[in-house]
């Protein structure tokens, strides 16, 4: 088994494989141009999404700066705003659905390295997928760990470190993350 197949079923693998690697130094060439592009460049934009990206759905939009592991590991849904300063470590698969947003400064963390010192200093690490439903909104500052999934319809509130999965259709926040309560026709802005 290679380290890269390793990887997605979710041993433990050599962080720093040559084919790790070199995947690392592919999505560092395209997010850096991703990077250097602005709004008027929306065809090469899509160009490099399809590139980098594992799947990109239809209006998806990402602020610059962003950055991630390897890209291929991600798949995102149509109709997608990333802002500022997205940061995706996707050793893990990362999958984002539908109608999501997210804030600046969002960060998705599929991998953890060895908590043993020795397995530590040989570059282990052990990744787990994180799933973000459909019409979900990560506001500004959220870190999101391996593992995780968020459910459809739910928000996670700024500044949040979630470490464990937030059902549908609730509000969640906190360090470490917790439901707040549901989301009801109480939360509508606009009535009848």
């Amino acid at each position: 088994m290679t380290e890269w197949e390793r990887m997605l079923a979710g041993y433990p693998c050599d962080d720093r494989s040559e084919a790790l690697e070199a995947r690392r130094l592919v999505a560092k060439k395209l997010f850096r141009a991703y990077n250097r592009t602005t709004e008027e460049d929306a065809e090469l934009r899509a160009k490099i999404m399809r590139e980098l990206f594992r799947r990109v759905g239809k209006n998806v939009f990402i602020e610059p700066d962003f950055i991630c592991e390897l890209g291929n590991n991600i798949s995102i849904g149509d109709d997608v705003f990333i802002n500022f300063g997205c940061i995706i470590f996707d050793m893990g698969e990362v999958t984002i659905g539908d109608h999501v947003m997210f804030g600046p400064r969002v960060g998705l963390y599929t991998t953890n390295h060895a908590f043993d010192p020795e397995e530590r200093v040989a570059n282990l690490t052990v990744s787990r997928p994180i799933r973000i439903g459909n019409r979900v909104w990560v506001a500004a500052d959220v870190k999101i760990v391996q593992g995780v999934t968020v459910g459809d319809d739910s928000i996670i509130g700024a500044g949040s470190v979630v470490t464990r999965d937030i059902p549908a259709g609730v509000v969640a926040a906190g360090n470490p993350c917790r439901v707040l309560r549901a989301i009801g026709e109480q939360d509508r802005w606009l009535k009848g």
